[in-house]
């Protein structure tokens, strides 16, 4: 009596368009759910939505809340989802880390280099979708100074996608606007056919000086 064989046929691997439809469905979903209080508590001023570009970008704002994110989704709109990076702390909470990922948020280790981060964010890119980061890696109040990360940086030059330099009003107002500026996208200048490290921190710099200068006047 010959024993049955249970063949497992193999799930065949979501292609990229599929994809970017199902992310941009759970990103929608999620935008139709958090407007409604943005819009009423913390309602967003968008200045420079013209200099959105149409293709992949890595949008870069400075942080010093922890709605930033929602500021930015909320200043490029319904029309514009995006891919983003956040710590990986969050990502492991129950249920919000599991309906983030599904929006295309995904996790980054900030204790070491995380090369499967590096990797999704390489390939949102190459997709052509926009990838939003905060170049300082981190929360930075007022008065303090926090040296900005060259991981952009390295993004855009690999993917060879601009950067996108974004302000966000620092002191935040409850019941009143609060503005994200979006500034003009920029490829980034470097010798050779890929830069150094410390070519990749300049870039940094100079992208974060950029930032700050969009926040002249605002606050």
């Amino acid at each position: 009596m010959s024993e049955e064989t249970t063949v497992t046929k193999a799930q065949p691997k979501e292609s990229p368009q599929r994809r970017k439809r199902r992310m941009d469905w759970f990103f929608h979903l999620l935008y139709c759910v958090v407007w409604p209080y943005f819009r009423l508590i913390h309602p967003v001023r968008a200045v420079g939505r013209e200099n959105i570009p149409e293709g992949p970008a890595v949008i870069c704002p400075n942080h010093t809340t922890a709605g930033d994110p929602f500021y930015v989704v909320f200043a490029f709109g319904f029309r514009c989802p995006m891919r983003a990076m956040a710590k990986m702390e969050i990502m492991r909470m129950p249920f919000i880390g599991w309906i983030l990922s599904k929006a295309g948020v995904f996790g980054v280790n900030r204790d070491n280099t995380d090369l499967k981060a590096v990797k999704t964010a390489m390939k949102f890119l190459k997709e052509g979708d926009k990838l939003l980061m905060f170049p300082e890696g981190t929360r930075v109040h007022e008065g303090e100074d926090a040296q900005a990360k060259a991981g952009a940086a390295l993004f855009a030059t690999r993917a060879g996608v601009p950067l996108l330099p974004v302000y966000i009003q620092r002191k935040k107002k409850r019941f009143r606007r609060n503005t994200v500026v979006i500034g003009e996208p920029y490829n980034p200048e470097y010798k050779g056919r890929k830069p150094t490290s410390d070519e990749l921190q300049a870039i940094a710099q100079d992208l974060m000086e950029r930032v700050r200068a969009l926040g002249e006047g605002v606050e």
